[in-house]
């Protein structure tokens, strides 16, 4: 690899020091590296859409934050065929396999093309019903649907492949994929999965039934979601929220469509470590 684009979540690099420390070191080697502009966002229903504009000819794009800012990038590359690499700026960093400390030997790797690409999984929501009604929208970790204002408990609907699955009474369901299994999944006690998996996780959050547990579904069904009526055939209002970012209002009797999208998010792997001893590492 020689042309390369730097993602970075500049509230965790502050002066931009990491960023010029890593397009340093690539440019010295021969490297051709471009850094991104301040991000550009749109507001709509309280949610930012960051844009960036990537040039056609980038090989790789390097992501500097955390599991957010490689999401957000996720986004920006969708359909471009551009693989990702993260550099932990943040916590626990599940996605960002690269430690600011080892910038230097994986920037060494990528350059002499030592690296592995893993296709990670993405979700398809699509509204049946409202304003965004056909639009078809994208989400690497999750699509969760949950309350918006209100403390309250809300009437969901399940279906799968158009037959009935279950209905709950919850404060929300988070439909996971395997990378987002260890994301807003796993705080809601759904379990942890290997992130090459074709699978998806339907998980209710804080559900009202003792028996109420993740579901576990092949990548071929079709999940939909309908937004069941309210205490007195009240009308509820909630949120539909893509990878923690895009939201789409939802109301009683509107439904999405969730399935497995065609697209997926290139990853580049640098290391043999297995995805078992990983997690072992970030759980301690």
């Amino acid at each position: 690899m020689r042309r390369f684009f730097i993602i970075t979540n500049r509230g965790k690099d502050p002066g931009m020091k990491a960023t010029a420390r890593i397009r340093d070191y690539l440019e010295a080697n021969g490297a051709f590296c471009e850094v991104a502009e301040d991000e550009r966002f749109s507001d709509k229903n309280g949610s930012r859409e960051y844009s960036y504009k990537i040039p056609n000819n980038v090989e790789c794009c390097i992501v500097l934050g955390g599991d957010g800012t490689m999401l957000q990038a996720a986004g920006n590359v969708l359909g471009k065929n551009i693989p990702l690499i993260g550099v932990n700026l943040g916590t626990l960093g599940y996605m960002a396999e690269v430690e600011l400390s080892d910038a230097e030997s994986a920037m060494d790797k990528l350059l002499n093309d030592e690296y592995e690409i893993e296709d990670r999984m993405m979700l398809q929501g699509v509204l049946c019903q409202g304003e965004e009604k056909g639009v078809i929208n994208y989400a690497l970790n999750d699509i969760v649907i949950a309350r918006c204002s209100s403390l309250q408990v809300f009437n969901f609907n399940v279906y799968v492949n158009d037959l009935p699955l279950s209905s709950y009474q919850a404060d929300g369901i988070i439909l996971s994929s395997p990378t987002g299994s260890t994301a807003y999944n796993m705080s809601a006690g759904g379990p942890i999965v290997d992130p090459r998996a074709r699978i998806m996780l339907l998980t209710p959050i804080c559900p009202h039934a003792a028996t109420a547990r993740t579901i576990v579904l092949s990548e071929n069904d079709k999940v939909t979601i309908e937004i069941g009526k309210g205490r007195g055939d009240s009308v509820q209002r909630l949120e539909a929220s893509l990878d923690g970012g895009r939201r789409m209002i939802m109301e009683s009797g509107d439904r999405i469509d969730i399935t497995a999208a065609r697209q997926v998010t290139k990853i580049l792997k640098l290391s043999s470590e297995s995805f078992l001893n990983i997690l072992r590492k970030k759980l301690v």
